[in-house]
């Protein structure tokens, strides 16, 4: 079936300048003639409550262009990539159906992939293998929970970290309702190609990937003025409310980066300044953007380029791309 549906596709490390550039691409279209909407895959901005931790746009700085998926959730009720694709998928079908452009922007590699290569098929897990993991941790600790997995799911207990709980308690509830490792399905995910997204779910789409990558030397300082820029803007203040709000720390995206250090820091935990809060939060971003950008350039086919460097070649690239999709 030949292509028909344009989609832009925005993806970087974190501060890598995504949602400027989203917008101004969007304007961009519009002065062209073409509809454009952006649609978030950050996963942090997806929550109401978290707003200087996640560099989340204001309406201001949105510029007049419709955003979806941005604080329209609840931190007490985390989305994962699953309900992510379940959110944003009808929202690329209404754009295309209007003759409006999609323009997926975020940092959040797992997400970004669930929606472009599809997910395996979790299926439904069953009260009793919920209730069965939760006492066997009640009874006899993680360490059990664990051991289980091992038993029943080696391979997912070999690529899944020990801290990572939701994944954990996911593989195991899927085999405990399944009867089956949920590693099959994930091993079929990886036959097809997880990293070509020239094989998109969509066989419709049309998918212009602009990827922006900054060099260690340049990214560094940019990551460092942003977190001075979260805490003079009230990082600190924010987590005290949220606190105050009874919201707790083990709610997953209160365990993201900024957050977590935050609390560690109100709680006297390790870090006895703001120097120390401060130097903490930009070590953990630094890593992000490190794992951000392995993950990426596995990612084919893309556009890279340089955002600090290469805005016109951005912009004539995207006028080509429009004016191709016009051409069909």
């Amino acid at each position: 079936m030949k292509n028909q549906y344009p989609l832009v596709l925005i993806t970087g490390a974190t501060a890598t300048g995504k949602t400027d550039l989203a917008i101004s691409l969007a304007h961009r279209a519009i002065a062209m003639g073409k509809e454009a909407e952006v649609i978030n895959a950050d996963s942090l901005l997806f929550y109401k409550e978290l707003s200087i931790g996640t560099a989340k746009p204001t309406q201001e700085e949105q510029k007049g262009i419709p955003h979806h998926l941005v604080g329209h959730q609840s931190v007490k009720n985390p989305l994962n990539a699953s309900d992510f694709c379940d959110q944003a998928l009808p929202l690329i079908e209404d754009l295309h159906q209007k003759g409006a452009l999609p323009i997926i922007v975020g940092g959040s590699a797992f997400y970004v992939r669930a929606l472009i290569k599809g997910m395996y098929e979790a299926g439904e897990i069953s009260p009793q293998a919920t209730e069965k993991v939760q006492s066997l941790e009640k009874e006899k600790g993680w360490s059990a929970v664990r051991a289980l997995l091992k038993e029943s799911d080696p391979a997912s207990f070999k690529k899944i970290h020990e801290n990572d709980r939701y994944r954990t308690i996911r593989a195991l509830e899927y085999f405990l309702t399944h009867k089956k490792p949920i590693s099959e399905q994930r091993q079929r995910i990886e036959e097809e190609g997880p990293y070509d997204f020239s094989q998109a779910r969509n066989p419709q789409w049309t998918i212009h990937h602009i990827y922006l990558e900054v060099s260690k030397e340049e990214h560094w300082p940019i990551m460092e003025k942003r977190v001075h820029r979260m805490l003079e803007s009230g990082l600190i203040e924010e987590v005290k409310g949220l606190l105050h709000e009874g919201l707790t720390e083990d709610l997953k995206p209160l365990q993201s980066i900024g957050y977590k250090e935050t609390i560690d820091f109100l709680k006297g935990h390790e870090l006895n300044n703001e120097n120390d809060l401060i130097e903490k939060i930009y070590v953990n971003t630094r890593k992000l953007a490190k794992s951000q950008k392995t993950f990426f350039k596995k990612i084919s086919p893309k556009e890279t380029y340089n955002p600090l460097e290469d805005n016109e070649r951005i912009r004539q690239d995207f006028d080509h791309f429009l004016k191709e999709q016009e051409g069909r």
